[in-house]
């Protein structure tokens, strides 16, 4: 797979003349993406444009499809992340793959090409413990993606002294996910207290008025609160890459990134 560092490197083999100009063309044959099989094209260029590899969404895929991306991104030494990915088929991948890891929480599969510490602070918090799997999504996600990622769960509006026990901790962070079901007010309290962005997540979790997460979802975007944008419901993959995105560019801001 084709990321910045390896087309750097192919171009300077050239400029050295180390390969042939017709041995490049043949590296870059597959780019800027790759048929799989007859319905996969994986994208090549993902992380040249966006910083990031593609991520993969494991749900309604095969095991044959997954198995055939995961070799073939392994291959080329690129992260790796599957989203929604049941039990029963990560543990086919893991057998074929075994140095990848599934996280069973988030129903994630990952795997770094150059794990290195997180940078910056990504703060991720719940209303409850039924959060936690949407919220894990988003951590996992923001790690993946190069950030230092701090979770506080269980600190809902319904024991407001939970959450302003770390008021300390909501103040260092670059941005914050706030993961939040029932009636989603914990965003709008958050973002009452900080002054960095605050992105929520409404999750389905709640009784029959809460309408699988609508409520959440309603509630959320008509905040009172500044700074406070919105994602689908149960989407911590995006709030955390969005997470990860801010706290990068808070990052090059300060002289902080390399």
């Amino acid at each position: 797979m084709m990321n910045q560092q390896s087309l750097i490197n192919l171009l300077q083999k050239v400029q050295n003349g180390h390969i042939s100009i017709e041995e490049a063309l043949q590296s870059l044959r597959n780019y800027p993406y790759e048929n799989i099989g007859d319905v996969v094209r994986l994208d090549q260029q993902r992380a040249l444009r966006c910083g990031f590899p593609e991520v993969i969404f494991g749900a309604g895929k095969s095991e044959e499809q997954l198995l055939a991306i995961t070799e073939r991104i392994l291959s080329q030494e690129s992260d790796l992340l599957i989203t929604r990915l049941a039990e029963n088929l990560a543990h086919k991948i893991v057998e074929t793959f075994p140095q990848v890891k599934y996280h069973p929480i988030p129903q994630m599969l990952s795997w770094r090409s150059n794990p290195e510490p997180g940078k910056g602070r990504v703060l991720v918090l719940t209303g409850g413990t039924a959060d936690i799997p949407v919220a894990e999504e988003a951590a996992l996600t923001a790690e993946m993606m190069g950030a230092s990622v701090t979770r506080i769960f269980d600190v809902g509006v319904a024991g407001l002294h939970r959450l302003l026990d770390k008021i300390d901790l909501l103040l260092s962070a670059k941005v914050l996910v706030v993961v939040a079901g029932m009636e989603g007010a914990l965003p709008s309290v958050v973002a009452g207290l900080v002054s960095v962005p605050v992105i929520a997540v409404p999750t389905s979790v709640g009784y029959g008025a809460s309408f699988n997460g609508l409520a959440a979802l309603l509630a959320m975007l008509n905040s009172c609160a500044n700074g406070v944008s919105v994602v689908n419901i149960d989407n911590g993959f995006g709030a955390g890459y969005q997470a990860a995105l801010i706290n990068r560019q808070s990052l090059i801001s300060t002289g902080q990134h390399d």
